[in-house]
C-alpha cells in the first residue's frame, strides 16, 4: 500500500509540472501566475479608481420626476486630483461627486470634455494621490491580457478580465462622430463601467472603457489611451478641443460607374451635401445642397467621416480646396474652414 501511495504521489507531482497543452493535464502553476498578475494589477491600480455620481441640479423632491442622476467610473491620473472619465458620464451635470476606494466622497468640477471622443477631465481638490500610470496603446497586441476595472450597476470596484480582441476599430460617439482606433476587448463591461480603465498586465492604462454592444457577449470597446492622453492635455490647457468647421450637413452616397470612370475617381462613394448653414465657410464658398464632394485638397473623400477627419485644429484659417460634382461637372471650390465654436 505504501508503495502504491508513493507511486500515486509521484504521478501527481509530475502532473502538476506538465504543460496545459499536454492532453488533459492541468498546469496549476500557470494558473497561479495568471492569478498573481491580476491580483498585483488590482492592488497597484485600486487606489486610483473612483466612482462618479452626477445629477442635473434639479430639486430632489420626490414629486419632481424631472431629476436625472447618473453614475459611472473614472480614474485618477495625476497626483494633484485630475481624473479621466467619459464625456457621457458627466455631460449636462450641475453636480459631480467622486467616491474613492476608501469610501471618502468629494465634489469635483469639470475641467473640460470632448463629446467627439467621449473623453472628459474632472478634478478634485486633493494632492499626493495615488494615480494610474498611462501606458502606450501603440504597443498593445491582439491576444494580450486586458483587465477592466469599474463600478457596473453601482457595484464598486468590480474587476473583469479578458484579452484584446481587435485593434483599430471605429466607434461612433454619442453625437455621431466616428472615433478611430478604438480597442475591442472581451473583458466584460456593463452600464457603470463607462470611464474606467482598461489595463495591461503591468497595471498600465491602455484604454478608457466606453461602450458595449447590447445583447452581445464579449464585444466591448475602449478608447485608446494615446487618443485620451492627447485630448486630456488639450482639455487641461484650453477646456475644450479645437476643431475646424465648414458648415454642411451631408450623407454618404454611391456613385454610378459612369461618373467614377469619366472623372477618374478613386472611390465609388462620395458625400452628398444635404444642407448648407447660413454665413458658414461652405455658404461663402458657394456650396449648394445636392453638390457632391469627392475630394478635400489632395485626398479623395468617400464618406462623411472622411470630411470630419480633415477638419482638425490645424485646418482652422487654412485655405483649402474641395472637389465637387455639380450636375456631373467637376468644380474646384476654394474654402477656408473656421474654428468650431458651438
Amino acid at each position: 500500500m505504501n508503495a502504491e501511495l508513493k507511486y500515486l504521489s509521484g504521478n501527481i507531482d509530475n502532473h502538476k509540472k506538465r504543460s496545459i497543452f499536454d492532453g488533459n493535464s492541468y498546469d496549476i502553476g500557470l494558473l497561479d501566475e495568471y492569478s498573481k498578475t491580476i491580483v498585483n494589477v488590482c492592488e497597484k491600480i485600486g487606489p486610483s479608481i473612483v466612482s462618479i455620481e452626477t445629477d442635473d441640479g434639479i430639486s430632489n423632491e420626490p414629486e419632481n420626476t424631472g431629476e436625472s442622476k447618473k453614475s459611472g467610473s473614472g480614474f485618477i491620473f495625476t497626483p494633484d486630483g485630475f481624473i479621466l472619465t467619459n464625456s457621457h458620464v458627466v455631460e449636462n451635470s450641475k453636480n459631480i461627486n467622486v467616491i474613492r476606494q476608501d469610501g471618502s466622497k468629494q465634489s469635483a468640477y469639470l475641467v473640460g470634455d470632448d463629446p467627439e471622443t467621449d473623453t472628459a477631465v474632472i478634478r478634485i481638490d486633493a494632492s499626493g494621490l495615488d494615480y494610474a500610470p498611462l501606458g502606450d496603446s501603440d504597443n498593445i497586441r491582439v491576444g494580450q491580457i486586458a483587465i477592466a476595472v469599474g463600478n457596473p450597476y453601482g457595484f464598486d470596484y468590480t474587476v473583469t478580465t479578458g484579452v484584446i480582441s481587435a485593434l483599430g476599430r471605429s466607434l461612433r460617439s454619442k453625437n455621431g462622430i466616428l472615433i478611430d482606433n478604438a480597442i475591442q476587448t472581451d473583458a466584460a463591461l456593463n452600464p457603470g463601467n463607462s470611464g474606467g480603465p482598461l489595463l495591461n498586465s503591468s497595471g498600465e492604462v491602455i484604454g478608457m472603457n466606453t461602450a458595449m454592444i447590447m445583447m452581445a457577449q464579449g464585444i466591448c470597446f475602449a478608447i485608446a489611451i494615446n487618443t485620451v492622453k492627447f485630448v486630456a492635455s488639450k482639455l487641461i490647457q484650453f477646456g475644450r478641443i479645437k476643431r475646424s468647421y465648414i458648415g454642411i450637413a451631408g450623407q454618404t452616397i454611391s456613385l454610378n460607374r459612369r461618373t467614377v470612370y469619366s472623372h477618374k475617381l478613386k472611390s465609388d462613394t462620395a458625400v452628398l451635401v444635404i444642407s448648407v448653414e447660413k454665413n458658414s465657410p461652405a455658404s461663402k464658398a458657394g456650396l449648394c445642397s445636392s453638390d457632391i464632394i469627392v475630394g478635400f485638397d489632395n485626398s479623395s473623400i468617400s464618406t462623411i467621416d472622411g470630411i470630419h477627419r480633415h477638419l482638425t485644429e490645424e485646418r482652422i484659417g487654412v485655405d483649402s480646396i474641395l472637389y465637387v460634382l455639380r450636375y456631373s461637372k467637376m468644380l474646384i471650390v476654394p474654402i477656408t474652414p473656421i474654428e468650431y465654436t458651438k
